[in-house]
């Protein structure tokens, strides 16, 4: 079962350019598009927008991929 986060939680992944931290901005329980592709999400398998530290860049992720940061 994937971790559960909340808005506002700090959590990081890895990404091409390495380990990548942000927070949470939006959780999503339903697909939804994004920069043109539709992200499958559920009530049992949300996907979440962060916003990174240290850009501006908002990413969707499901939470098996988040770690708290």
């Amino acid at each position: 079962m994937a971790k559960r986060f909340e808005v506002g939680d700090h959590v990081s992944w890895n990404s091409e350019a390495g380990r990548v931290s942000g927070t949470i901005i939006a959780i999503h329980t339903s697909d939804f598009d994004y920069k043109g592709y539709v992200h499958h999400a559920s009530e049992g398998d949300p996907q979440y927008e962060i916003k990174s530290d240290r850009t501006d860049h908002i990413a969707a992720h499901r939470g098996s991929v988040l770690d708290y940061a």
